[in-house]
């Protein structure tokens, strides 16, 4: 079972002169805007638990009240209602004293603009969080430099912050927080500060980060497809509250209403859709015990000239072309082994879409989806992969295979006309489960 490492149960901010008396009303069912003669309601009635080692963002536009939310978490902002946990000890209602050392010892934070000390150098800043907690001189410049060369900035630890360009300071800020070697990381608008291709660099790095280190963090963003990238799974607030909290795939493809789905509709769907979520069931496919009888007839139902070939664990062994079937029951031969060919394109169920259309122009068949053990688990063609990318001219393309399938007289008479019942229930190819976006392959 996952395991629980922040939650947030209920929260409300209130800034004004009766924040009490505005969170009786709001959960009395007034309005934020019902409230405002005695506060502003920036966080309404809140509530989510993060996983260990997930990213969990958190996202909305200006005024949405995710940067209030992100400084409840470490106390930054005290809570009017509701509560925060941290691996389940709360933080609200104690010490000021234990608050700092939650802080200190399981709460790091990285800034939107760095919040860098400029009179520090890059490796002073970085062995910081270290230093408050008596590490000696030594040991923490050994374990800033290390720290430095694992996000890219080995040799940069005796230059100033203002030697830096952008891109390079909150790479230093992201190694502050990792030299704290705190559970978690909240990162408010981390990104929003560098240029596009910067800041696309520094979400790849995070993420190549986070698959070593396996962090809980927390992410603030405005930028949906920041959010669609990073996030294995999104929060969206509107006016202080959440309205949706799923996956990538649920918030684009089933989103929670109206405004989710208006928020949505320009998110570049090829990075976060991936071969898993729109493949169909593997058809044309046999098992090499099928023999090439099996073979013909698949290829026949789907209307293609060529068919998928996998041992008796659904592994990939090869493809095996209506021609070359048909030779084979011609010469009485009941094995396909000897005329497999190679498969020329297959893809993880994980690979996102953008990175299939190479391999999908490739493929003369639908492209071969296989999973962790390599085993077919369905098939892409085409057609689908541009549906899946939303409406537009080509979405109703045909495929157009390298050579067109035999007519199906021809494989009738390779077959001898008409099998018996025994017949087919002796070649007769097993059933794989269709994912929920089944549909026919041609």
């Amino acid at each position: 079972m996952s395991e629980i490492a922040l939650e947030a149960r209920n929260l409300y901010k209130v800034f004004g002169r009766n924040p009490a008396q505005a969170v009786k009303r709001l959960k009395a069912g007034e309005t934020r805007d019902d409230v405002l003669d005695v506060g502003t309601a920036a966080v309404i009635d809140a509530s989510f638990a993060v996983q260990r080692g997930e990213i969990f963002v958190i996202m909305g536009l200006s005024g949405s009240g995710k940067s209030t939310i992100i400084r409840m978490l470490n106390g930054l902002h005290d809570i009017t209602d509701g509560e925060v946990t941290i691996g389940g000890d709360p933080i609200t209602g104690i010490p000021r004293g234990r608050l700092r050392e939650i802080r200190r010892d399981r709460v790091s934070m990285v800034f939107q603009h760095f919040a860098l000390l400029p009179h520090r150098t890059v490796a002073d800043n970085v062995a910081y969080p270290l230093e408050l907690r008596g590490v000696a001189k030594a040991d923490r410049r050994a374990r800033a430099e290390e720290i430095l060369a694992m996000v890219g900035l080995a040799g940069w630890g005796d230059k100033l912050p203002s030697e830096l360009s952008g891109g390079m300071q909150q790479r230093v800020g992201i190694a502050r927080a990792l030299a704290a070697d705190t559970d978690i990381l909240l990162m408010d608008e981390a990104f929003s500060a560098l240029d596009p291709l910067i800041r696309r660099e520094m979400q790849e790095q995070l993420v190549e980060l986070q698959a070593k280190l396996q962090k809980t963090i927390v992410f603030i963003t405005h930028d949906l497809n920041e959010a669609m990238f990073l996030g294995d799974r999104i929060a969206v607030m509107r006016d202080g509250r959440i309205v949706q909290i799923g996956t990538p795939e649920d918030i684009l493809t089933d989103p929670a209403n109206d405004y989710v789905e208006q928020f949505v509709q320009d998110v570049d769907r090829a990075r976060v859709l991936t071969a898993g979520n729109v493949m169909e069931r593997p058809r044309p496919y046999v098992p090499d015990t099928g023999g090439p009888r099996a073979a013909l007839r698949q290829m026949k139902d789907a209307y293609s000239s060529a068919a998928y070939v996998t041992d008796r664990d659904r592994k990939l062994m090869g493809i095996v072309t209506d021609r070359d079937a048909v030779k084979l029951v011609r010469k009485g031969e009941n094995s396909l082994r000897s005329i497999l060919k190679p498969v020329p394109q297959s893809v993880s169920q994980d690979e996102t879409l953008m990175n299939l259309f190479v391999p999908a122009v490739e493929s003369p068949l639908p492209l071969a989806v296989t999973d962790e053990h390599d085993r077919l688990v369905g098939v892409i063609p085409r057609v689908t992969l541009l549906a899946a990318l939303g409406p537009g001219p080509n979405a109703t393309e045909e495929i157009t295979l390298p050579m067109p399938p035999l007519p199906h007289a021809e494989i009738d008479a390779a077959l001898g006309g008409a099998e018996s019942a025994h017949e087919a229930s002796a070649n007769e190819v097993p059933t794989i489960k269709a994912p929920a976006n089944e549909g026919e392959v041609r």
